[in-house]
């Protein structure tokens, strides 16, 4: 079985000539999408954001009884401070009808270049229209982490595309701070509202916790930072 950062890393280099940000193909009773841009906004949305410049991209399989494989890289690992991660989920996604639907699944963060294990979540969805809403939960040696998920499409008059994510973070072990001061949960968030501009997708991100000043020490979340940031973000597509 090829390692996931190797299949991944092969599946982008298919068709560098193309530029589109989504290619998609049917093979079989499978179809394959390819791209800059998450296939799969339910498990993408539960990729840890990056709070830098980097080189993304993943792939998704789904099969047409509703079983789907994919991998995403939030960051390739290509510049020299940055590290490759590549999460890969597995899932099956059932439509009532054309409107209404849901989805459970199962997604693992491995980071190749890095000694440290990978971890896992169970995460489930909801499609109402073309709003998704969903929750993740995973067990970790550090702790457990809840999270919260809401990709309300496209908002109207705006042409913006509107995702949020909220998460609750137990430590295993308290973390101890200056004389005797322990943290032993914290939350986070992060707000993020899209929209194409020319050959770029513009993303707005706002992210933060209720953590502040010393107890910071403690922040392991999912976002770059423990205090609260504005982050504007410009994204071209090289296929």
């Amino acid at each position: 079985m090829l390692r996931p950062s190797w299949l991944l890393i092969a599946g982008l280099a298919v068709h560098p000539s193309l530029y589109a940000q989504v290619i998609q193909r049917d093979i079989g009773d499978f179809n394959l999408k390819l791209g800059t841009t998450p296939s799969r906004s339910m498990a993408a949305g539960l990729v840890q954001p990056s709070t830098g410049s980097s080189f993304h991209g993943g792939l998704d399989l789904t099969h047409d009884s509703g079983v789907y494989f994919g991998q995403w890289s939030p960051n390739m690992g290509l510049a020299s401070s940055s590290n490759l991660e590549v999460d890969s989920y597995l899932g099956y996604k059932h439509p009532f009808d054309n409107s209404l639907g849901y989805e459970v699944g199962v997604i693992q963060y491995s980071y190749p270049e890095v000694d440290a294990p990978s971890t896992h979540a169970l995460y489930a969805g909801l499609r109402v229209l073309d709003r998704r809403f969903g929750a993740a939960f995973n067990n970790t040696p550090d702790g457990q982490n809840s999270t919260l998920f809401a990709d309300l499409g496209g908002l109207p008059l705006l042409d913006v595309g509107f995702t949020m994510k909220v998460s609750n973070h137990q430590l295993s072990t308290p973390f101890t701070i200056g004389e005797g001061q322990e943290v032993r949960a914290f939350n986070d968030w992060s707000l993020q509202m899209s929209r194409p501009f020319g050959s770029f997708d513009l993303d707005f991100i706002y992210s933060g916790s209720d953590l502040s000043g010393a107890n910071c020490a403690a922040y392991s979340g999912q976002n770059g930072q423990c205090d609260s940031m504005f982050m504007l973000k410009a994204q071209h597509a090289f296929f």
